[in-house]
């Protein structure tokens, strides 16, 4: 049973599409999640960053590669801007310090793009080509955003795990503890 606790009244500031609301959360966290993990993976060194520990995309370096593939392909879909590689292994950055500061910015891109989402945009279709049978898809929008809030998820994961098994300390990223700093609080 949900028990409501605290004021009524005390809900969002403004009226506020939910849905909306939902999707910018999503895209802070993955900007937040995002500069935590970097953090873990700038201060590997080459060797470790680099080597073969059995995941998807292999290593650190291919993993968070992908990452930033994966995102590019799916703003390009989104807005037809921006670069759009054509193998999902693309390696972008052979260093780690510039595939970061690519990574800074396409998690603003991300962020002006869905700050900029209202419900009827939300509830929009769009049409693409798939990566890897080039099928043509025409999709709404609503799911085809979780889907890539929830790729990098799954990938973050992986590399949550790459960090562990190399013995370092991994960041928390959980969604709640995001919602507990200063930046998650108002998505709380």
């Amino acid at each position: 049973m949900f028990r409501y606790y605290g004021n009524k009244t005390d809900s969002f500031p403004q009226k506020v599409n939910l849905m909306e609301q939902h999707f910018r959360m999503l895209a802070a966290y993955n900007r937040w999640a995002n500069e935590r993990l970097y953090e873990a993976a700038l201060a590997l060194d080459d060797e470790a960053y680099r080597r073969d520990m059995g995941a998807f995309f292999k290593s650190m370096h291919g993993t968070l590669n992908h990452l930033l593939v994966a995102d590019r392909i799916w703003l390009h879909r989104f807005t037809g801007e921006g670069d759009a590689p054509r193998a999902l292994d693309t390696i972008l950055f052979e260093n780690c310090n510039e595939l970061h500061t690519a990574r800074m910015k396409e998690d603003a891109r991300l962020i002006k793009w869905v700050n900029h989402l209202d419900s009827n945009d939300i509830a929009g279709r769009f049409t693409y080509t798939t990566i890897s049978d080039m099928r043509t898809i025409s999709q709404r929008i609503a799911p085809a955003l979780a889907h890539m809030f929830n790729h990098q998820t799954h990938h973050r994961g992986q590399a949550h795990t790459i960090l562990t098994a190399l013995g370092v300390s991994a960041p928390s990223l959980d969604l709640m503890h995001f919602q507990r700093t200063e930046e998650g609080r108002p998505y709380a």
